[in-house]
């Protein structure tokens, strides 16, 4: 009776041990299927920034940035601040005609695990064409960008722009 005890039990054992060997690679794929969420909400908010730069409407371009005083912009000149990035888009294309119809391109998305294998940061490259019939303050058509983007309670945010 004691034998047919300790198969059991070597049994039970080895299905534990093999549930867990199968659960691990299924919890991975969990974590990389929160990261594809991840990946694909920053690549709808770019999208929606570039169908908002295409009808003119420079606030709801400016919706995927941080609304906040550390916020930074780096072109020909930095700029710190939702407010003062958001009156430089205004000042410079003052216009539809001016502002263009905007595309990117070559995007390359970066989501920066933390050491909790959480992902709250991403870093953005790509290049950008404006085409359009007009030019005001600003008067390049295509450029470079790298964007820092931040996870937070209302989604996905712009922290820093370096577009050149």
């Amino acid at each position: 009776m004691r034998k047919f005890t300790a198969s059991r039990a070597l049994l039970y054992s080895t299905l534990v041990c093999v549930a867990y060997l199968v659960a691990i690679p299924c919890g991975s794929a969990q974590k990389s299927d929160d990261h594809s969420v991840d990946r694909k909400a920053i690549e709808a908010a770019i999208s929606s920034q570039a169908e908002a730069w295409n009808r003119a409407d420079i606030p709801r371009f400016m919706q995927i940035y941080e609304d906040s005083p550390e916020t930074t912009f780096i072109g020909a000149k930095l700029r710190k601040g939702y407010g003062p990035i958001l009156e430089r888009y205004k000042s410079a294309y003052t216009t539809p005609e001016q502002m263009g119809k905007l595309t990117f391109a070559n995007l390359d998305i970066r989501l920066l695990p933390s050491s909790g294998g959480g992902v709250e940061y991403a870093v953005v490259t790509g290049t950008f064409h404006l085409e359009r019939a007009a030019r005001g303050e600003a008067n390049k058509d295509d450029g470079l960008f790298s964007l820092v983007w931040r996870k937070g309670p209302q989604g996905w945010k712009i922290i820093l722009d370096h577009t050149s």
